[in-house]
């Protein structure tokens, strides 16, 4: 192949690379809606959570709603606790809020005070940890006789005020918004028939008029309002159900015969209560409840049947919302809109399945957004700051930072400990050459092996001891054990395996074995990310201690498998899709992949600069990508999970210098054959050692700067990691084979398999949080279930370098 065509290929590949990692990503947050005010309007489509998701919603609209309905069983259980926990992730990633509809699953006399309790507790939880708006709707369209809790004003209203106060006593800011059903119809007796079963005090309360008899002439408001106190926000139900004149627009015995757009001036008059009554109403729902006091809210929709004959759905759907956003743009009282976007089976239309969306056809959807735009009213999240699973991964870089800075002293004293480490290498270097390593050009550089499998073994006894996500990224004691050990090793291992590929088989299949080297770890990466999600869904298997990151002290649990029940869709939506695909959902321990899977597809052409003596421009290009992060964090970002923990302009150089080393692999033997390259070792630790210990106690404001670094990649575990690095390899070098006959069985199957070790890592976890005995804090507990899982992580590893095929190194 030719040099022009092999450069002309590998161009393409790594294009083609780019656009794979950087497609895909979320638009941009609006730096231009980031509060809002008072006076602007929320419009919250109500979504059905079974099968669509904010993050979908807001790609369809082209825009994000200031706010999201959902509806949850009262009292608060565990299914909607999980529920809310969901759908306030979600919202608080848009920096959007949540309008909660609370619908008693007991009698309202069943539900008592430590209910109320419960419902505030979680509220103020979900408000502490995300700093999400949230309102309660609770047992709304309570004056309807379609609903369990209808239709029994003192039992209701007592509800109300308990829920209410407990609320107002906590400190989520929640507002409780009071919604009953549109009156039209009162009271619904040609709906259910339940007035038979009404209680004498609640047929007092209700016959308003006193003529001893429930009525149209009685008021179907009035008697459900609660202590004005306990009602911060006031609601209206106002569907559409395409019935036709005002005489018949009310009642679920009037069929639905065909789809026909809103007659003009409908909603004005809804608002007026003069649309569907047979006795007119004196004064309007707004004026009685919302103005001036509170502010109000229309929950809305428009009821389209695709099997029925008539007008269109557009022209149904925008014929109402246009109707109802004239009038919202013209009173100020109204400052919310939620719109019911769902297909469910409707009792109005013979329970048949109608449709009740405006985002499932693109163009309706950009109507839709036109015309919210066009009243000047709603403002488009984010109304508070987002909290995005991105910043939870953030957050461990944080702590790696902290951990770095803390770091220093026992950093030190790691250093004097690998000083008297590589002394007694030198005596043995002396004593004993027969020790030394037998090196060749050929097979496996068993050292790497080594070292790689005993940084394996630290870091998972470590991660499973203490449970901790914080230690798959940061490692021991001054974060020498961390992932740039692994990124530095990994470098080192396939340039020298390519190396010889590179002169053996020619740049093009190089490059290409390269790739498909990478596309192998990727595929691995993704049927783990799958097989975690999927065994979410099998009873007694607790997946939520990879699946997600909890903060403690916030109370903040970040989902970091967004969007992954949209894939269960047929077909499943796109932006999930790509979720999977671009990596932006998966385990924790699995994120250190995603930056192997990203070096691994540049890792082919840095080695052909490197053949071709360009060693200096891949030094350079490493150091000026390190020195842009650390400038501008924010720059050159990829839209993965990985990039939040470890960004790849700053964690790319430990690698590529390992790749530098490696493919240089001859001039570090003749170094390490050299009289006096263990003496300068030597000293350089004792140096590095000195340097520590001086920032510690002499410069101790030096000691900050040390542990700091882009992405947590600082100085101290850069030159820690190299230190401890060459102190590893001299010392097996110089005692290899006394340390290989008593070790080697167990440091190497870690080391050889150390792509299965990381995935497995996952499972054990799993495992571990599915056992309730080991939910405790007990140490003994914690240390003899780290031992089993390590020895059933050395087992699994044992097994599968026995099974597996000769290789040439570095595959």
């Amino acid at each position: 192949m030719s040099r022009a065509r092999t450069l002309a290929r590998a161009a393409v590949l790594t294009l083609l690379a780019t656009v794979g990692l950087t497609a895909g990503g979320l638009p941009t947050e609006r730096a231009d809606a980031a509060s809002a005010t008072a006076a602007d309007a929320w419009f919250a489509p109500e979504l059905d959570w079974s099968t669509d998701a904010p993050e979908g919603y807001a790609r369809r609209l082209g825009e994000t709603p200031a706010a999201y309905g959902i509806r949850l069983s009262y009292p608060v259980d565990s299914e909607t606790t999980d529920r809310w926990q969901r759908a306030a992730t979600a919202a608080a990633a848009q920096g959007a809020g949540l309008i909660l509809t609370f619908e008693p699953t007991r009698p309202l006399d069943a539900l008592t005070t430590q209910d109320a309790a419960e419902l505030a507790e979680r509220l103020d939880s979900v408000r502490a940890a995300y700093g999400i708006r949230q309102r309660v709707r609770f047992a709304p369209e309570m004056n309807g006789s379609w609903v369990a809790w209808g239709q029994q004003p003192t039992s209701y209203v007592a509800a109300f005020e308990s829920v209410a106060s407990a609320v107002h006593a906590g400190t989520s800011g929640a507002q409780m918004v009071w919604v009953p059903s549109y009156g039209a119809g009162y009271p619904f007796d040609r709906a259910d028939g339940r007035l038979d079963a009404l209680s004498p005090s609640d047929e007092d309360e209700l016959d308003t008029d006193d003529d001893g008899r429930l009525t149209e002439a009685d008021d179907p408001y009035g008697p459900y309002f609660p202590d004005p106190d306990a009602v911060d926000r006031v609601g209206l139900t106002l569907y559409y159900f395409g019935k036709g004149e005002a005489a018949a627009a009310a009642g679920r015995d009037v069929p639905l015969v065909r789809n026909d757009a809103p007659e003009a001036g409908e909603f004005a008059a809804r608002l007026d209560e003069r649309w569907g009554y047979t006795v007119q109403q004196t004064r309007a729902f707004v004026d009685r409840f919302a103005a001036p006091d509170r502010r109000m809210e229309i929950d809305t929709g428009a009821l389209f049947d695709p099997a029925r004959e008539g007008d269109d759905e557009l022209a149904v759907k925008r014929g109402w919302w246009q109707q109802v956003l004239t009038e919202v743009a013209a009173l100020p009282a109204v400052d919310t809109v939620t719109w019911l976007e769902a297909e469910r089976s409707e009792a109005e239309a013979g329970a048949a399945e109608v449709d009740w969306r405006v985002t499932a056809d693109a163009g309706m959807a950009a109507a839709f957004r036109s015309d919210l735009d066009a009243t000047g009213r709603f403002v488009w999240a984010p109304i508070t700051p987002p909290v995005t699973p991105e910043q939870g991964l953030g957050a461990l870089t944080d702590a790696a930072r902290q951990d770095g800075a803390d770091a220093v002293v026992p950093a030190a004293w790691t250093m004097a400990g690998a000083a008297a480490l590589l002394i007694a290498a030198l005596i043995a270097r002396r004593r004993a050459p027969r020790w030394r390593y037998p090196e060749t050009d050929e097979g496996r550089d068993l050292r790497w092996d080594a070292l790689r499998g005993i940084g394996i073994i630290v870091g998972a006894a470590l991660l499973l001891t203490t449970l901790d996500p914080l230690s798959a990224t940061t490692g021991g004691a001054g974060g020498v054990t961390g992932a740039e050990v692994f990124l530095a090793i990994s470098g080192i291992v396939l340039a020298t395996g390519y190396r010889r590929r590179l002169n053996a088989l020619g740049v093009g299949d190089a490059l290409s074995r390269g790739w498909r080297r990478a596309g192998r770890l990727y595929a691995t990466t993704l049927v783990v990310v799958i097989a975690v999600f999927a065994l979410g869904f099998v009873p007694f298997v607790n997946t939520t201690g990879v699946s997600t990151l909890a903060d403690t002290t916030s109370g903040r649990v970040y989902d970091l498998y967004p969007n992954a029940e949209r894939l269960l869709d047929y077909p499943p939506p796109a932006y999930a899709v790509w979720d999977l695909l671009l990596l932006r959902m998966g385990p924790w321990p699995l994120i250190v992949l995603g930056v192997f899977i990203a070096l691994s597809v540049i890792a082919p052409l840095l080695l052909w600069l490197l053949r071709r003596r360009l060693w200096w421009l891949v030094v350079a290009l490493s150091l000026a990508g390190f020195a842009v992060s650390a400038a501008l964090p924010g720059v050159a970002r990829l839209p993965t999970q990985f990039d939040a923990v470890y960004p790849l302009l700053a964690w790319q150089l430990p690698f590529v210098l390992g790749l530098v080393v490696g493919f240089h692999r001859d001039v570090l033997s003749r170094f390490s054959r050299r009289r006096g390259a263990g003496a300068v070792l030597l000293i350089v630790v004792l140096v590095w050692a000195a340097v520590l210990g001086s920032a510690a106690t002499v410069l101790p404001g030096a000691a900050p700067w040390l542990g700091v670094g882009p992405g947590g990649l600082s100085a101290l575990r850069l030159l820690d990691s190299a230190a401890l690095l060459g102190v590893g390899f001299a010392v097996l070098t110089w005692a290899w084979r006394p340390l290989a006959r008593a070790l080697s069985p167990v440091w190497l199957p870690f080391g050889q398999a150390s792509l299965g070790v990381f995935c497995a890592q996952v499972f054990v976890l799993i495992a571990f949080a599915s056992v309730p005995a080991l939910a405790t804090d007990d140490p003994a507990v914690r240390l003899i279930a780290a031992a089993a899982g390590v020895l059933a992580l050395w087992a699994g590893a044992s097994i599968a370098v026995r099974l597996r095929p000769p290789r040439a190194q570095g595959r």
